[in-house]
């Protein structure tokens, strides 16, 4: 790319700033950042190859129905791929950290079993050292907790299933 494509040169300082994004999007796990300061605005972002990965508990549920005979038919699960279109999905409001507990060695918000009301916080997304929490969209009991402790999460990820 020449200095033509680049657009306005840029000085040492903003050269830096875009380094300084870049190291942060590696040790965040993040895909994109986006910054402005005093009129000028970076967007850094790093290419990514998706793989898609159920987690174990829900790749042996469709197998186990495969193995039944059709007078055992019940309603199918989930596909692994379909989560997100689940009726009881919460889904990431946000690009982040996502976290179980307020804080390293307490309880988690919620787990599987859980009955939960509208408004309970079911887990916190750290989005730039903010901390955000995630309130449930509705009371039902937890079905499914789709996400570790300590994972990055993108926006739009199905996060927990409550019915």
């Amino acid at each position: 790319m020449t200095a033509k494509d680049q657009g306005p040169k840029m000085g040492s300082a903003e050269g830096q700033m875009i380094r300084e994004l870049a190291e942060l999007l590696n040790e965040t796990g993040l895909t994109e950042i986006e910054i402005e300061k005093s009129g000028l605005k970076i967007r850094v972002a790093k290419k990514i190859s998706i793989t898609a990965a159920a987690p174990q508990a829900y790749l042996s549920a469709p197998v186990a129905a495969a193995a039944s005979t059709p007078s055992e038919a019940k309603p199918a699960a989930p596909a692994p791929g379909d989560l997100s279109k689940h009726p009881g999905a919460v889904k990431s409001p946000m690009v982040g950290t996502a976290y179980r507990s307020p804080e390293p060695g307490a309880p988690a918000f919620c787990d599987v079993g859980s009955k939960v009301n509208q408004g309970d916080t079911l887990l916190i997304i750290e989005a730039m050292k903010t901390m955000n929490q995630i309130p449930a969209p509705r009371a039902g009991t937890v079905k499914a907790i789709l996400v570790e402790n300590a994972q990055p999460v993108e926006y739009g990820e199905p996060l927990i299933i409550i019915e």
